[in-house]
Parts: C-alpha cells; structure tokens; sequence
C-alpha cells in the first residue's frame, strides 16, 4: 500500500494517532511557503524533559512527538527520570500542558501553525501506574479542546494525543472508562491482539530485545523481514511503531539503522539528539 493510502486508512481508523495525514506533495509545498518548514511527525523526543529547554526545543526543531516521564507525589504530577531528580517546580502541567494550551490558543488551533496533524504526548508513568494515571486523568480534564478524545466509541482528534506508557497497571483504569483523554502505548506482544487502534494507536518496544543488529554491517534478512511484518501488521490495524534503545551516537551505524527504519516505514524515530534527527529526515526528504 503506498503510504499516501496507508495515511489515509489510518485517518479512518482513528487518525488521531497518525500524528498527521500525509499531503499531496504540491500541498505540503504550499504550505511551507505560508507556515514555514513543516513538522517532522515522525521524530520522537525521548527523554525531552531532560533537554535545556523542555518541550520548546523538540518544536524548534519541528518533532512530531516529545516524551515526558512522571512520577505522582501527592497529588503533583513531577517530571523526571529518577525520584532523585525530582523538583516541585518540574511539573507535567508547567513543562507540558500549560505552554501547549497556549501554543495552541496562539496557533488558532494547532501545536504547528496552518498543520493539521496532532503533536503526540507521549506520557511514561514511573510510579503505580492505576492511581497515577487516575490523577493523569483529572489534570488533563481541565485543558478543553487541548486533547484528542476518546468517547463512547468515537475518537475526536485535538491538536495534542496523550498516549500513556510506563507502568501496566494503567491499562485496567484506562479500559474501563467510555471517555478518556489518553490513549495506551502498547508492546509486541500486544500486536494482531483485540484492543483496537482506539485504545492502542502505538506499538512500543525495545529494539535490542528484538533484534540483534545495531546498525554495523548488513542487516540481516531475516530480521528485516520480522521489521517488516511488525510493520504491516500494525498498519493494518491502523496503529503506529516505535523502537527505543536504537543507536544514538552520530554515526554511520546510526544512519544505517534510521535508513532502515524508513525505509521500513516506521512511524517514529527515537532520539535524544534532536538536530541530528532533524538533519537526517531533511536530507532524506531532500533526496
């Protein structure tokens, strides 16, 4: 299926979770003249928060996807990779959901100004994850419009998509709610299984449990073609991909990985060095 179609599927299976619906080329080239370059959807901030200027410096550098980690303490939601690092002034709503709202207020309705698709929030619960996600939930009740939706049934895209990671334990609370304003980032061994694209747009998992090439030398047929099933299962069910612990040092074994990845048609790609990813999709879509 070419991936101008595949965009499009997935827009009728929930697209919310496509991060954005593919353009015509002319279109995309329109737009850029009128908003500036244009968001690259496929790259994911791992780690954001640990960056200089949280969440602002994945936009600058136009990610489609920042990832958050946080921890609850009382009834705070703290943003940090170790309890030791935690801070009461770091919270999910000052990091994330406060500048969002008003990014999107200022963009008339959109993370990326005259760009339709929906910035993905990806959430990691580090403590348990049923009471944590429950207090998630509150918070993000009070950011209207801010978030896509799941209701009754139906899937309403808005211009920022939580998906929920971390801790398994927020699978059961999240399941048991008609309404909810995230979505769960689910594994291999959730794939083919019965949650829809509604309730699992994403398939999360580490690549060095599953593959033994890290970008040195050929890669293996054979787990090109497990790379590619995983792919076309998924995108049958209208859900995403991503990897994490990919290789991240700039390098020839870095780009080998991400080419393939690609070329695999991958939703995301993982990284702490946001200009480099940003380079690499440039030069790659310039090719």
């Amino acid at each position: 299926m070419a991936l101008t179609t595949r965009r499009r599927a997935l827009t009728t299976l929930g697209a919310a979770f496509a991060g954005a619906v593919a353009l015509p080329a002319a279109d995309a080239l329109a737009g850029e003249r009128r908003h500036g370059p244009r968001p690259l959807w496929r790259a994911h901030a791992h780690n954001d928060y640990e960056h200089p200027r949280p969440l602002f410096d994945a936009l600058d550098h136009r990610f489609g996807s920042v990832e958050a980690d946080i921890y609850l303490v009382g009834d705070q939601l703290l943003v940090a990779h170790d309890p030791e690092d935690l801070d009461p002034a770091r919270t999910l709503e000052s990091l994330y959901l406060d500048p969002l709202a008003a990014r999107v207020r200022a963009n008339r309705g959109s993370v990326y100004r005259g760009y339709r698709g929906s910035l993905q929030l990806l959430i990691d619960i580090k403590t348990e994850g049923s009471s944590t996600y429950l207090e998630l939930d509150r918070h993000l009740r009070r950011y209207r419009h801010l978030f896509t939706t799941y209701a009754h049934g139906r899937v309403h895209r808005g211009p920022v998509t939580a998906v929920i990671s971390g801790d398994r334990a927020a699978r059961a609370p999240m399941e048991a709610q008609s309404v909810r304003r995230a979505f769960y980032d689910g594994r291999l061994a959730d794939l083919g299984g019965q949650a829809p694209a509604s309730f699992i747009p994403l398939i999360s998992d580490n690549w060095t449990l599953n593959f033994t090439w890290r970008g040195v030398g050929a890669f293996p047929d054979a787990e090109r073609q497990k790379l590619r099933g995983i792919i076309a299962t998924a995108h049958q069910r209208g859900q995403r991909v991503r990897f994490w612990a990919t290789p991240d040092l700039a390098g020839p074994a870095r780009d080998a990985l991400w080419s393939e990845l690609l070329a695999a048609d991958v939703d995301h790609l993982n990284t702490d060095d946001l200009a480099g990813l940003e380079a690499f999709l440039d030069a790659r879509r310039a090719a």
